[in-house]
Order: C-alpha cells, then sequence, then structure tokens
C-alpha cells in the first residue's frame, strides 16, 4: 500500500506517495526481462502460479480462485505500460480513468486476437455488452464512476467466435495501488460443437498495479477443461493470445487515462 505523510511547510500539508517498486513485485529478474517485452508461463495437469506478483490483495483473490476451482489448465502473462513522460504515481482522476477502462466491456466487441489454429488475425468478441443479470440478460450501458468502489460486481453477454455466446460475471477489487477483475463463465464454454469448458470452471484475472513511472499488468486464465485429447493444448494456446488482445484493449485505453 501507499505510505504517506504530511509535511507542514508555511503551513502547507504536501502529501509524500510512495508507490510499488517492480522489483519487489515479480523479482529482479522478471523485472529485467520486462522492459524487452511480456512474460508467459503455461501450465497443465497441476499448475502452479508461477508469475503472480507479491500484492497481497491479488494473491488472495487468486489463492481462493485456485482453490475452488482445482485448474487443470493456467496461463499467465505479465506485462509492463510505460507511462507518458512525467507521469508518476496515479493521481485520483487517472485511477478512475482505468477502472472506468475496465468496466467498459463493450469496447471489448470486434477486438482481434491472433489464432494460433488459423495462423491469422481473428475478431475475439463478435458481441460484448453489460446486462442486468444472468437470467434477464437486458443490455446496459457500461457503468462509470468518479471513484471506484472497493468491490462491484457486473454480468455481461460475450459473443465469442471460438467460445461460442456467454454470460460471465465480472467481480472488481480496487485497492490503492491495484484495480483487479476476476472473469468466471456463468455458462458452459464450447469448442464448435465440442464442449470446452463447463459452467462455472474458468477464472481470468486481470491486476493492474501501480509502479510508478509504468503499470504492471498480470492475466491469468485457470480453468478445468474437457479431458478431450487436444483440447487443453488448444484453450492454453488460445487463452495466452488472448491475454494479448485484452493488455492491446486496456493499454489502448490507459494512453487515454493519463
Amino acid at each position: 500500500m501507499k505510505c504517506k505523510f504530511a509535511v507542514l511547510f508555511l503551513f502547507i500539508a504536501v502529501p509524500c506517495v510512495f508507490s510499488l517498486p517492480l522489483e519487489e513485485l515479480v523479482g529482479t529478474e522478471n523485472a529485467a526481462r520486462l522492459h524487452s517485452g511480456s512474460i508467459s508461463e503455461t501450465q497443465m495437469k497441476k499448475p502452479a502460479l508461477k508469475l503472480l506478483p507479491r500484492f497481497a490483495e491479488l494473491q488472495q483473490l487468486a489463492a481462493v480462485s485456485m482453490s475452488e476451482l482445482d485448474p487443470s489448465l493456467a496461463v499467465e502473462t505479465l506485462y509492463l505500460y510505460k507511462k507518458p513522460e512525467l507521469v508518476a504515481d496515479w493521481n485520483d482522476t487517472q485511477r478512475a480513468n482505468l477502472f472506468n477502462q475496465l468496466l467498459a466491456i463493450s469496447t471489448l466487441t470486434g477486438i482481434e486476437y491472433f489464432s494460433a489454429s488459423r495462423n491469422t488475425m481473428r475478431t475475439f468478441y463478435e458481441y460484448s455488452s453489460v446486462i442486468d443479470g444472468q437470467s434477464s440478460k437486458n443490455q446496459l450501458p457500461d457503468p462509470v464512476f468518479e471513484q471506484p468502489p472497493a468491490q462491484y460486481t457486473l454480468f455481461a453477454r460475450q459473443k465469442d467466435l471460438t467460445f461460442g455466446d456467454n454470460i460471465y460475471r465480472y467481480e472488481y477489487t480496487a485497492a490503492a495501488d491495484a484495480l483487479i477483475f476476476i472473469q468466471e463463465n456463468i455458462t458452459a464454454m464450447s469448442y464448435g460443437i465440442i464442449p470446452a469448458v463447463g459452467k462455472n470452471k474458468l477464472r481470468s484475472i486481470l491486476a493492474v498495479i501501480d509502479c510508478g513511472d509504468s503499470l504492471l499488468i498480470y492475466a491469468v486464465s485457470m480453468a478445468k477443461a474437457a479431458s478431450i485429447p487436444g483440447m487443453t493444448d488448444r484453450v492454453g494456446n488460445s487463452f495466452r493470445n488472448r491475454a494479448d488482445a485484452v493488455y492491446k484493449w486496456f493499454a489502448s485505453g490507459a494512453d487515454k487515462a493519463f
């Protein structure tokens, strides 16, 4: 958490804010590697999270998801988003802008990812919208907050050209130094006509952590994939490339937040 103290000088209180050092979050080696590009890990059967940043709220949320799901697959990726020059720790307005970007579910419509099986770019979500509930499914506008709430839940309908038309629950957590969401599938996901991931058998976590001149982005998708030969590999490859697409979507919004 950020450490704040006030220094009285000419009767003016000046706040001093210290963000989380990247090296403390991911270790010296990974911190150096991140300046050259993203880092990814894919594990199957009994996965353990190897890239999970040392951030208490995130570690707790990830541990609960792992325990509840007992996944057969986990795909992790770390990214480093460089803020514009002269921007240090995020201020309240920037933090709210970034939170609202994560809530902008409708703007995921039409984003693309690289399809390894087709060796080409492909539409990720043909349709993406916030809805008023998992049963009624009435479309709602993306929510907007002036101040991020500590906890927030929304439901979304998202038509994925690979895994079909599904309902998801998004659970948001806003801490002083981080914004986190967990996506869970409410409906079963299929790969064409082949069952791929049963309902409530997917958790995707995206965490945005303030590191002063940069944002550390951690993405993990963990799933109890169908035990069909080759299905786990297909799902794993898809999750990794989709994480890249979601990161690019977030980074595009972050460019406007600062």
